[in-house]
């Protein structure tokens, strides 16, 4: 944990603890039904792997992918595997705003108390997401005591039990179904890093990009983030007035013009990577999952109504509605390109860097397909 004179930017146990103690209690379930339900999910994710595999035709036969391990987890778990991630992520932006402001105005504030809230306001977030997370691969995930990753020092699957069952109960559906739909989305998303050895790199590299162009002096950085929060609760502004702002996330207001070429990038990557796992679990179902007609269209139902007024204002504000919007416009990219090429021509989309969409494309498969197909074929 990188720190100047034993002051953190992010007290990063501070958010765990915090996270962890605000975080709420999941489903009621006995001890023999959690058990029962963690070992079906291990063996969901195992069958998933087949499945995924022979649907996507992303790994060529003979060849064996690199072995990531499979975790379910509670909600705590999720919270501590989320936090070792953002700390080795966040570790280069981090150490240049702690030598800013070791020098800078504010730096004695800054390092007595700044470490601690910053721990508490992530902890809050975390709790908040910690509840409604079915699963994730981590892509960036450093290896710990409780948590292991895979030989490379990063990529994980985690499926999040508690959530699995309180979505699957909500929804009404037929649990053994629904936890096997689950795991082949996210198992989708382990095929395509581990499938495609390049791209975990140059994600990576993206996210560096746009870290490094992050205006490291602390106290514009807070003011900044305080100027956001005040647009986006309609500070200042008479009732009914409208802004551009309004519709824009925390995220995309801290953002500078730099920042926001390679937000396009990385929208475009997420979409086509959110939207294939969608279009994956979707054409796996119907073989392996009896129910997906039912099972997605509750699940679609629950994604666009959230749970409430503070559920979706807090969305707003942290971007998951653009989150949702990826799952969407993603899933009709690749719906459009399988349907047009085929799933061998959509997989050239793996080659390299160069061939993967742009943010453009991604609302018009088509100009994709002539770029990448008609190109090469010319």
């Amino acid at each position: 944990m990188t720190s100047i004179g034993g002051a953190q930017m992010v007290d990063w146990n501070l958010a765990v603890a915090t996270a962890t103690r605000l975080v709420r209690p999941g489903p009621d379930i006995s001890r023999e039904e959690a058990r029962a339900v963690v070992a079906e999910l291990r063996r969901h994710a195992r069958a998933s792997e087949e499945h995924v595999r022979l649907f996507t035709r992303m790994i060529p036969e003979g060849t064996e992918p690199e072995d990531t391990p499979v975790l379910v987890v509670d909600r705590a778990g999720w919270i501590k595997a989320n936090v070792a991630g953002f700390r080795e992520l966040l570790r280069p932006l981090l150490a240049k705003m702690e030598s800013r402001r070791s020098g800078g105005p504010g730096g004695a504030v800054l390092g007595a108390v700044g470490g601690k809230v910053t721990g508490v306001e992530l902890g809050m977030l975390l709790s908040f997401l910690a509840s409604r997370v079915l699963g994730q691969y981590e892509t960036f995930a450093p290896a710990t005591r409780d948590l292991p990753a895979s030989a490379d020092g990063g990529g994980r699957l985690l499926l999040v039990a508690p959530n699995i069952v309180h979505v699957e109960r909500e929804l009404d559906v037929d649990p053994h179904d629904f936890r096997l739909w689950v795991a082949l989305h996210e198992e989708t998303h382990r095929t395509q890093f581990t499938g495609v050895p390049w791209l975990r790199d140059h994600l990576q590299g993206e996210i560096q990009t746009f870290l490094d162009e992050t205006d490291v002096d602390p106290m514009t950085f807070l003011e900044r983030l305080r100027e956001a929060a005040q647009s986006l609760s309609g500070a200042g502004r008479p009732e009914g007035e409208q802004g551009e702002s309004d519709s824009r996330s925390l995220v995309d207001i801290v953002q500078t013009p730099a920042q926001r070429e390679v937000l396009g990038r990385l929208t475009a990557v997420m979409s086509l990577l959110e939207g294939h796992a969608d279009f994956v679990m979707d054409g796996v179902g119907p073989e392996v999952v009896g129910s997906v007609a039912e099972i997605r269209e509750k699940f679609q139902q629950r994604r666009a109504q959230g749970a409430g007024r503070l559920d979706q204002a807090l969305r707003k504000l942290l971007g998951l509605d653009a989150k949702l919007r990826q799952y969407k416009d993603g899933e009709k990219f690749v719906r459009s390109v399988v349907e047009e090429v085929g799933m061998d021509g959509f997989n050239r989309i793996w080659t390299s860097p160069n061939t993967l969409p742009t943010k453009a494309e991604i609302a018009k498969p088509a100009d994709w397909v002539a770029r990448v197909h008609r190109k090469a074929e010319s």
